[in-house]
């Protein structure tokens, strides 16, 4: 179809934007008053927001990130239709997950200063992988309690994901191993201060206040 490229590479860039949207800052300056990249960790991600002010702004925080993920992979239907092959559709896919990643840990709305993009994740494998990627969230509910450590909860949870995706839901179409496989090389990257910490025994136990 003719200008095709145009349309892909306008649904690529409203994927990012989509992603820039800084939901944990412009929660927490319009309802609490507070700038969350100066308090707590400076993160401006799910984590933090739960941490400095509270489930009331975190719980919408982590939906709407979660969002994020889902809507962007998604955005491949406003193409018109047949306009791109069956088997390059989830390469789009895959190209639009990695925009709303990039867009939310490098906003171009809040300074290029943003999270590190494991709810965004999250929405992205209910996206991709209706089965392993709630299992694999599945994995940090199960760490989290027993551990009170979100970073390690989160890493363990990426780390299991190909396999859950792989042997558990026997996905085997190359693109989406390949892609499970980065984010469980990618989440760890992200979170080297955090695993230096957890070796050092000084990576903090979350814990969080309610912010009046």
């Amino acid at each position: 179809m003719e200008y095709i490229w145009v349309y892909i590479s306008g649904i690529l860039v409203l994927a990012y934007l989509l992603g820039s949207i800084p939901f944990s800052l412009w929660i927490g300056l319009i309802f609490f008053h507070t700038d969350i990249r100066r308090e707590g960790s400076g993160n401006a991600g799910t984590t933090n927001t739960f941490r400095v002010l509270g489930w009331k702004a975190g719980i919408p925080v982590f939906m709407l990130d979660v969002m994020k993920g889902w809507i962007a992979v998604n955005l491949a239907c406003l193409l018109p239709a047949g306009s791109i092959p069956k088997e390059f559709q989830i390469y789009l896919a895959i190209s639009l997950a990695i925009c709303v990643v990039i867009g939310h840990i490098r906003p171009v709305f809040a300074g290029f200063k943003g999270g590190k993009g494991v709810a965004t994740l999250l929405g992205i494998g209910i996206a991709l992988y209706p089965v392993s990627g709630p299992a694999a969230f599945g994995v940090f509910l199960i760490v989290f309690p027993l551990s009170g450590y979100v970073s390690l909860s989160s890493i363990l949870a990426c780390i299991s994901f190909p396999f859950l995706s792989y042997f558990l839901c026997n996905n085997t179409e190359i693109p989406l191993v390949i892609l499970s496989v980065a984010v469980a090389v990618f989440v760890p990257l992200t979170h080297l201060k955090n695993i230096k910490r957890l070796l050092a025994g000084t990576e903090s136990r979350f814990l969080y206040k309610s912010k009046k």
